[in-house]
């Protein structure tokens, strides 16, 4: 247990606009206007520099040689640079990327594409009149990773207006395809009868949930994976979401239009995956880091990211408090490669905090380091003050966990390398005949339950999976009050004795192993039942029966995604299937996009008004990509 931490900060922005004299202005423009023209052609020879030293040292050896197998620069300079950035991001190429810094990327993809644009949205996709109307007879929401700050992912009977025997039933609805994407894995947002999705190329999209139609779009910096959570303040209201370069936004979630805009830390490999929770005027943001793939650079000087939780006003994005889960760094001496070496590091927040009103306590889970020493909060649940973000207690549950993805052998590969055991789901707290419990699923393939009202000590644990740095419990559990259900990912790669990205890049699944889904008791922990995974019938590439999908739940149902590209409904008094639904195809969508479901990862399903909604195409870690948010209804 951990007493209050002495890493926590309070920020104060006070800064002031500057003042100029009246007779300066017109002399002071002219002057800036000529030094904005020369840095602006400086920077672009820059960029076009890097861009050619980036593909001579990554890229040539491959794409300048003669194999059919493997494009050349001829046809790669006929592709927008909008395609190859996300190619790079989060298609077949980010094993090769990974190390690459998000200029280098931008740099090459700029180096070798046009301006053309990839992604632009037709105008016969948006709805007639335009604008998110936030309809009063829709009052159902999924608002962000839950339908509830305890992000227990279940909605009830009156919110999801489906039955088990509804649920047999589900049809494809309508289908929005992402323009110019090739992964899907953004969580979607039911609010009021829009929904709001993220997606790999920026983009977040407004959609009349009805009927698919675009009321607005919005372009961010970086890729959007995190649900968007819609707060009202006063008549208006606001969407709130972050990107995968660090910035944070805040706009009219009636048009879309941007109010303000955040860095939420400083670090270069900042990234913001954590769906956002709030509490009356605040708004808590998790950060996370590209760190641990940078480490694949025996050059790069691993490492210096510190994992945080920040509170900032939804008003104007002034920040409250920020209070970081790992103390500063130090150099620690020199890699294989004479590279510098710092730690400690790392330490996560990839899911969406869990607020707790009665205690006053937010909950975060948390990530592994990055490099040695080990510290005392990694793979831990923390709770914090929600007013001050005082560390009130934390409990770790994998010790000395320093990895990065050089493991196993490259020159920033810990010493002794923990097994990357980190947490990468929400807590969820839970009321069960009037007594509080915390759980938290682990990658370990571990459930533990919590006593929030005693620093968090361990009521029970059960093991539900094998565990591995890939597999146990990836993205999400749910409960319906009576009981917590919880999937694993477990997935095996073939043809690689190692996992994560370098592995994972060139290798196939067994088909037939990894997955299962387990129901356990909220009393003791013991199992309810066990619903096997199902192998991938016929195997194809990127084929898994892994389930590491967010769960979600209903009255009777529980929806699981998995690898292999199937949502299923399992009947949550015994675990037989209700529905079973191959999203592996091709869709007429309603914005006119060639659009091709494929692997279920990270974001569940949301259910609201009669209606189930997905993303698929989710091909991070070797799975089969896709571009597709699917609408299914029973009706």
């Amino acid at each position: 247990m951990a007493p209050t931490d002495p890493a926590v900060i309070v920020i104060r922005d006070f800064s002031s606009p500057q003042v100029w004299s009246p007779s300066g202005r017109a002399s002071a423009t002219i002057a800036l206007t000529f030094l904005l023209l020369a840095s602006v052609s400086a920077a672009a020879q820059d960029s076009d520099a890097l861009g050619e030293k980036v593909y001579q040292q990554h890229c040539a050896v491959c794409h300048d040689q003669t194999n059919t197998r493997i494009p050349s620069q001829d046809p790669l300079r006929t592709l927008p640079a909008a395609r190859i950035l996300h190619t790079l991001d989060f298609g077949v190429m980010m094993s090769i990327a990974y190390p690459l810094k998000r200029t280098e990327r931008e740099a090459v993809a700029k180096y070798l594409g046009t301006a053309n644009a990839s992604d632009e949205t037709p105008p016969s996709a948006f709805c007639q009149e335009r604008g998110a109307g936030f309809s009063n007879h829709a009052l159902a929401n999924w608002n962000g990773w839950s339908p509830d700050a305890s992000n227990s992912r279940f909605q009830t009977t009156t919110a999801s207006r489906l039955t088990p025997e509804q649920v047999a039933r589900l049809k494809v609805k309508w289908a929005f395809g992402f323009p110019g994407d090739v992964i899907a894995f953004a969580a979607p947002t039911v609010f009021r009868g829009s929904l709001f999705a993220g997606g790999a190329s920026g983009h977040v999209q407004a959609l009349n949930a009805t009927t698919g139609c675009t009321q607005w779009t919005f372009q961010a910096d970086g890729p959007v994976r995190m649900a968007v959570v819609v707060a009202q303040l006063g008549s208006n209201y606001v969407a709130l979401f972050g990107d995968q370069l660090g910035s944070f936004y805040a706009l009219d979630a009636r048009t879309g239009r941007l109010l303000w805009r955040r860095r939420i830390d400083e670090h270069e490999a900042t990234r913001l995956t954590a769906s956002p929770a709030i509490l009356n005027d605040t708004v808590f943001v998790g950060a996370a880091s590209w760190e641990e793939t940078r480490a694949l650079d025996p050059h790069y000087p691993c490492c210096t990211f510190r994992g945080s939780v920040s509170a900032l006003l939804i008003s104007d994005g002034t920040p409250i408090w920020k209070s970081y889960l790992v103390e500063p760094p130090a150099k620690r001496g020199v890699n294989a490669a004479e590279t510098p070496s710092f730690g400690p590091s790392g330490v996560s927040v990839w899911a969406a905090p869990t607020v707790d009103k009665k205690r006053k306590l937010l909950y975060v889970t948390t990530g592994d380091n990055y490099s040695l020493p080990a510290s005392a909060m990694s793979d831990s649940v923390v709770a914090l003050d929600a007013r001050t973000g005082r560390i009130v207690w934390s409990q770790q549950f994998t010790h000395g966990d320093a990895y990065n993805s050089s493991c196993p052998g490259g020159a920033n590969c810990p010493s002794s390398p923990g097994p990357d055991h980190d947490f990468g789901a929400s807590a969820i707290l839970v009321n069960f005949h009037g007594r509080g419990i915390l759980l938290a699923g682990q990658k370990a393939g571990i459930v533990y339950a919590l006593d929030p009202d005693h620093g968090g000590t361990m009521l029970w644990k059960t093991r539900v999976g094998r565990g591995s740095a890939l597999g146990g419990i990836e993205w999400g559990m749910a409960s319906d009050g009576e009981r917590l259900y919880a999937a694993v990912s477990d997935v095996v790669p073939m043809g690689a004795s190692l996992v994560g990205p370098r592995a994972l890049g060139s290798s196939t699944f067994d088909p037939a192993r990894g997955g299962g889904l387990t129901a356990l008791k909220l009393d003791d922990g013991a199992r309810a039942w066990f619903a096997p995974a199902q192998p991938c019938e016929p195997p194809r590439p990127g084929c898994s029966p892994g389930q590491p999908a967010a769960l979600s739940a209903i009255p009777g149902v529980v929806f699981s995604g998995s690898t292999d590209g199937h949502l299923r409904a399992f009947a949550s008094m015994d675990g037989h299937t209700i529905w079973d639904f191959d999203a592996v195809r091709e869709y007429s969508t309603v914005n006119g996009v060639a659009a091709r479901g494929g692997s279920l990862d990270g974001a569940g399903p949301v259910v609201v008004d009669g209606m189930v909604y997905v993303t698929s195409g989710s091909s991070r870690f070797g799975g089969m990509p896709g571009n597709v948010l699917i609408a299914f209804g029973a009706n």
